[in-house]
């Protein structure tokens, strides 16, 4: 399972609009930084593990998103980043008490994102599932991020060409 996070901010995602040329349409969205933060996770069958969270990924959260894979898939190998919550004393005192035998974990070079199949997951939320949407506070954003990884799930030749983009298929 390919591991990783990212970020949503409420500032929509414009790609291109049904307004004729010459009449630009105008929206309307809060200026401001709040955002929710997402841990995702794919495997190469297509099956697809997403959370949000309302603040920055911690060891705490790196934690509890490892818990939820191994209650769904019983033993798995994460392969994810560098990202400091990762290497944090939490993760590791959780894989020295709990996930003996049920969880490893590799990491990714650094600066290396197109070996990612996630990256590739994250960037079709942004551009294709969430392009264009508009919300004015982030209970909303996280209805929408729900409802555009619900569509996703159903899309398992997406997930599966993600890591043909990457070059693992």
């Amino acid at each position: 399972m390919f591991v990783d996070e990212a970020a949503l901010y409420l500032l929509p995602g414009v790609i291109r609009t049904y307004a004729p040329r010459g009449d630009t349409p105008i929206l309307h969205a809060p200026l401001t930084r709040d955002h929710l933060s997402l841990m995702g996770g794919i495997t190469p069958d297509g099956r697809i593990f997403h959370r949000a969270l309302p603040h920055s990924v911690k060891g705490e959260d790196a934690v509890s998103f490892l818990r939820h894979l191994v209650r769904h898939l019983g033993r798995v190998l994460v392969i994810w980043d560098g990202l400091p919550a990762h290497r944090s004393k939490v993760v590791k005192q959780y894989l020295q008490e709990e996930a003996q035998g049920r969880v490893w974990l590799e990491r990714l070079p650094g600066y290396a994102p197109d070996l990612n199949p996630e990256e590739g997951i994250w960037k079709h939320l942004k551009l294709v599932e969430l392009v264009n949407v508009c919300c004015r506070v982030t209970g909303e954003l996280r209805v929408e991020y729900r409802r555009a990884v619900e569509r996703l799930r159903h899309k398992r030749d997406v997930i599966r060409g993600c890591f043909g983009l990457a070059g693992l298929l």
